[in-house]
């Protein structure tokens, strides 16, 4: 079946779309950890942020836009959000394709974990 979120993107794989543009897609979460917790993936394949390369540094500043016009877009950027990208198996990366999730609508502590 391949990658997971490469599935969603050819809509092999249902997903709660909540913002899509030539770049990105941005998609909600199946576990939430907030009450807003969205992904937001590059639609080229890039397994983690340890394999970009120099020639990505578009498609992932255009990955950060999109995060920010989701969170715009579902009303969490006044009171603040989080954003979070998980790199490798000992951070939490689940999915190796970069995926960057926008958390919001209640109080982030820190340290996150």
């Amino acid at each position: 079946m391949g990658c997971l979120f490469c599935n969603v993107l050819e809509k092999k794989v249902p997903a709660d779309v909540v913002y899509e543009d030539e770049h990105a897609l941005a998609f909600k979460d199946i576990r939430p950890v907030a009450p807003t917790h969205v992904l937001v993936i590059p639609k080229k394949h890039i397994a983690a942020i340890h394999d970009l390369t120099d020639a990505d540094a578009t498609t992932i500043g255009q990955v950060m836009i999109a995060a920010k016009k989701v969170a715009e877009q579902l009303g969490i950027h006044a009171n603040g959000f989080r954003l979070v990208v998980n790199d490798g198996d000992e951070a939490g990366q689940t999915v190796h394709h970069i995926h960057v999730h926008v958390l919001g609508g209640r109080t982030m502590t820190w340290p996150p974990g």
